[in-house]
């Protein structure tokens, strides 16, 4: 896998929990809290269940819980992406 972009984040927000009316994920949300992006802790457990599908990174809920924007998720799975190509 290439790196995860905010990209794959957004596109992926998307399909697990739609988007607002009243917030657009188009501009620069990178340190937005998912908060005010209309995301609750049900999507974000949404979210990482298709992360772990789509990508193979395995996201446990207390990750999700410490997540407070889509850069920390971003983060997240890039730092277990490279960790699995370290150790394999």
């Amino acid at each position: 896998m290439s790196t995860f972009t905010i990209d794959d984040i957004r596109r992926i927000m998307r399909e697990a929990a739609g988007e607002a009316e009243s917030v657009s994920l188009d501009g620069d949300i990178d340190q937005v809290p998912f908060t005010e992006l209309g995301y609750d802790s049900l999507a974000l457990l949404e979210l990482a269940a298709r992360v772990q599908q789509e990508f193979s990174v395995p996201m446990p809920d207390e990750a999700v819980a410490q997540m407070q924007t889509p850069a920390d998720a971003v983060s997240y799975v890039n730092h277990r992406v490279a960790s699995m190509r370290e150790v394999g």
